[in-house]
């Protein structure tokens, strides 16, 4: 990993250490070296056998648990770590995506669940491409490619592998039946990737056997069939009524049942494994929450877990129900809920657990789209006003969640109030709020982000002279994008793997992104130059005056690098002061030592900037 010089302008400063205090320069970098991991996925017939993500051995790697033996097995070893992995029905095969130093472009590979054996290619013929899509069953396994072509989904058995569809739209393999008769997949022929439709396909021939689309701006996801032989029930979710909920579509006799659950915020969804229900998960301003619902009696019954963030769940054979749970003061557990109640950890990840850190609250701000939902979150005895970060979530369909984050808490520990807002664009307010940004992203977000600042600084908790904005992916185009068009409101500006020159970064991101770009802002750069051109960082970079730093990776196929330094070029003869940090990875990094310096610079950067005179 290294700092690059652009033009003239100083590297990234990487500091030895943030704080005087010993025992806070341990406890932050504590947070981020303590071993965490996902909840177990098992085999759907060897429930013994279990696969985990984990960053125990300091890069997020893939791990096999042998339940009947207890053993546990680091399966993946490489030098930018491993997140994707999956098993195959009967437990003796382990799936992973093998991609080349972060760069998500690749192919699964896999190896026998015990080891000793080096990966092969998973499906035989297809090519090299980023993800979309991956089915196994006993006799038949269904995978999706996308390139600079569009979308390709294979399909191998009996030891041949046929491509069975070809499109430039954005299609996906989405789930397969238990009997292996079905296999349904997501497709935006209808032109639009971020609102798709469902087709269901005969695995013999693969015509069609049945196809659903709600319409222009409701898509369709098919979350998975019926866990039982000879069911062909698929669990979909929909946003008919303006927000993501669940139905289940009968798909042979062509019959669906919307489940509606009274509850607020949007839900998702599972089946227990008999399919006699459905484990539901809740998520309303920040915060998740787990139920059952009984398909037989539509009785909804809440499974108690405390106010935070679910970060994953499944029910294993006999009833039980592993999750994921933190808070922002707590760090995250794998705990088990057993069929009578009783709630205990599961898995303890080696070594120490991860410091606590302090709460989130919440506020509310009026904003031009209606009411904006953030969290705030204050260093302990602190007396306002602050120096104060608004961290801008990614995606933009994502949202800021009361969960246990190292990044947040050392930003805390550095003094800094932390603001994170949940503008028009995030998830789990509504499909009306998410699709708001339509048309005019990055300069709607900022908007309710102008609001909330507003709504601090006039509360007493945020000093004005003393904001920083940053944010990663989409959270790093609007950081880059509000020191342009917000200048007066930001101190400093930190902007890890952003797009700053949106009409570079459409020409060099992978299609499945383009395909995203297109509907949400309504075209290609080519059809509607000017709205690409109001929407983009560099448009405004002679209005920059905070100094900024950036933070890129040289494999990134979703920020790509070019247009990067395109927008360094500028700043560099504006004189705007900056740092630059480039490192050879992707989007991102999953070597924690390297998530440390990153996390270190950034806020060694802000610190400085804050103080100076």
């Amino acid at each position: 990993m290294t700092t690059q010089q652009a033009s003239s302008h100083p590297p990234a400063q990487v500091p030895d250490q943030l704080f005087t205090d010993a025992d806070a320069e341990a406890r932050w970098r504590a947070r981020f070296h303590a071993a965490r991991m996902s909840v177990p996925d098992w085999a759907i017939d060897a429930p013994d056998a279990n696969l985990y993500v984990s960053n125990a051995s300091g890069v997020w790697e893939i791990y096999a648990w042998d339940r009947a033996a207890d053993t546990h097995r680091q399966v993946t070893d490489r030098p930018n770590g491993t997140l994707h992995a999956t098993s195959s029905p009967d437990g003796q095969w382990i799936w992973w995506f093998d991609d080349t130093d972060g760069d998500e472009f690749g192919r699964w590979v896999r190896e026998p669940f015990t080891g000793g054996a080096a990966p092969v290619a998973g499906v035989p013929g297809v090519p090299d491409g980023y993800p979309a899509g991956l089915e196994i069953g006993h006799r038949i396994v269904a995978a999706g490619v996308s390139t600079d072509d569009g979308s390709s989904l294979y399909a191998h058995r009996g030891g041949e592998t046929t491509r069975f569809y070809a499109s430039e739209h954005d299609a996906d393999v989405a789930a397969l039946s238990r009997d292996e008769r079905l296999l349904a997949m997501s497709h935006s022929e209808h032109g639009d990737s971020r609102h798709p439709a469902v087709r269901v396909l005969d695995c013999e021939t693969f015509a069609t056997v049945a196809e659903k689309w709600d319409g222009e701006g409701k898509g369709l996801a098919a979350l998975a069939f019926s866990p039982r032989h000879g069911d062909c029930r698929l669990l979909l979710s929909h946003e008919r009524h303006g927000r993501e909920e669940l139905l289940i579509w009968d798909v042979e006799a062509d019959t669906e049942s919307e489940i509606d659950l009274g509850l607020p915020g949007e839900v998702a969804g599972d089946w227990y494994p008999d399919a006699s229900a459905l484990l539901v998960v809740h998520f309303h301003q920040a915060r998740s929450s787990l139920y059952r619902y009984d398909l037989g009696t539509g009785e909804l019954t809440a499974l108690e877990t405390p106010p935070g963030r679910i970060g994953g769940a499944g029910v294993r054979p006999d009833g039980a129900i592993e999750y994921s749970w933190s808070s922002a003061a707590r760090p995250p557990a794998i705990r088990v809920r057993s069929h009578d109640g009783t709630d205990r950890i599961l898995l303890e990840p080696p070594g120490e657990r991860a410091p606590a850190s302090l709460p989130v609250t919440d506020v509310f701000a009026d904003g031009p789209g209606g009411r904006i939902h953030a969290l705030v979150s204050e260093p302990a005895g602190a007396e306002g006003p602050l120096p104060t970060v608004f961290v801008l979530h990614g995606g933009p369909h994502a949202a800021d969640e009361d969960r246990f984050s190292a990044y947040r808490a050392v930003w805390l520990d550095a003094g800094f109030a932390v603001i994170e807002v949940n503008y028009r664009g995030s998830t789990g307010y509504g499909s009306t709020w998410r699709d708001a940004i339509e048309g005019r992203p990055g300069l709607t977000e900022l908007e309710d982000v102008a609001a909330v600042y507003d709504q601090v600084v006039a509360d007493g908790l945020a000093d004005p002279a003393r904001c920083v904005v940053s944010g990663a992916s989409w959270g790093g185009y609007l950081t880059l994008l509000a020191l342009g068009t917000q200048p007066d409101r930001w101190a400093a500006g930190v902007a890890a793997v952003p797009v700053a020159d949106y009409v570079a970064a459409y020409e060099d991101e992978m299609e499945q992104l383009r395909s995203f770009d297109r509907a949400l802002f309504g075209g290609s750069p080519a059809d509607i130059p000017a709205v690409y051109d109001e929407c983009s960082p560099i448009s405004y970079v002679d209005a920059v005056r905070a100094p900024v730093l950036v933070l890129a990776g040289d494999n990134d196929p979703r920020c790509p690098i070019r247009q990067i330094e395109n927008y360094l070029t500028r700043l560099a003869a504006r004189e705007v002061p900056y740092e630059f940090y480039r490192y050879d990875a992707g989007h991102g990094s999953l070597v924690i030592a390297e998530t440390i310096r990153q996390t270190a610079i950034e806020v060694h950067f802000a610190l400085r900037a804050v103080r100076a005179p």
